[in-house]
């Protein structure tokens, strides 16, 4: 990874697209060392993370990762989900931050030197362009190693810098794998210790789908 110890950096981490990609390479992200070891590479300004929310259910499975995260150094950004039928009468569900993370970025991109996106979505290009005439590099951490590829090819091309999350996974996967984490917190719970990172991941039914109701993994997957 190309970093520089004093360029100010930020992070901004699309959460159902960074989690399907690790599914996809078959391990769990410890967010703990995660921020750990961008904040080792710069000075770490911010680490926003990006994911929607079912309103209507009695116990959302992403809450206790949303809560750990929100007491643990990240800046939550959150929205509802939206409920839909389509056209053959599927229920489907809309979960898009790309908006959110893009205003962010923009606005960002006038108080740091590095963005680091955790996405491989390719509609994320041309904020990338946008970022790099205002003189800010822009590294996309995302795979091609997973089956299909989470990183669109002009996504990548656009990049200062790719870095392939599959050599990143001995510094920030959790330890033991998938199975070695603890059990999930108690239902309402709320987890404000470094301690208490919960197993449980974004809903991968819930979070990868795309604003057209797609999983995000069939939209990112357009590699030369």
């Amino acid at each position: 990874m190309l970093f520089y110890k004093e360029e100010r950096c930020a992070l901004f981490i699309d959460g159902a697209n960074l989690y399907a990609a690790a599914r996809g390479l078959g391990f769990d992200i410890d967010y703990r060392r995660l921020l750990e070891v961008f904040a080792q590479r710069g000075r770490l300004i911010r680490a926003f993370y990006y994911t929607a929310l079912v309103e209507d259910q009695e116990y959302s499975p992403i809450r206790p990762l949303v809560d750990w995260l929100d007491y643990n150094g990240y800046s939550m950004v959150t929205k509802p989900t939206k409920e839909y039928t389509d056209a053959f009468g599927r229920r489907k569900i809309k979960g898009n931050m790309d908006i959110e993370l893009a205003i962010d970025v923009l606005e960002m991109a006038e108080k740091v030197d590095h963005i680091i996106i955790f996405s491989g979505d390719g509609d994320f290009r041309r904020l990338v362009e946008a970022c790099q005439r205002k003189g800010v590099r822009v590294s996309v951490v995302s795979t091609m190693r997973s089956s299909p590829p989470m990183v669109a090819d002009e996504l990548r091309r656009a990049a200062d810098n790719f870095i392939e999350l599959a050599e990143l996974a001995n510094l920030i996967a959790r330890a033991g794998g998938q199975n070695a984490a603890a059990g999930p917190q108690p239902h309402g719970q709320s987890m404000n210790s470094r301690n208490d990172q919960p197993s449980r991941e974004p809903s991968p039914i819930l979070d990868d789908m795309d604003e057209d109701g797609d999983e995000a993994a069939d939209s990112n997957s357009q590699v030369a």
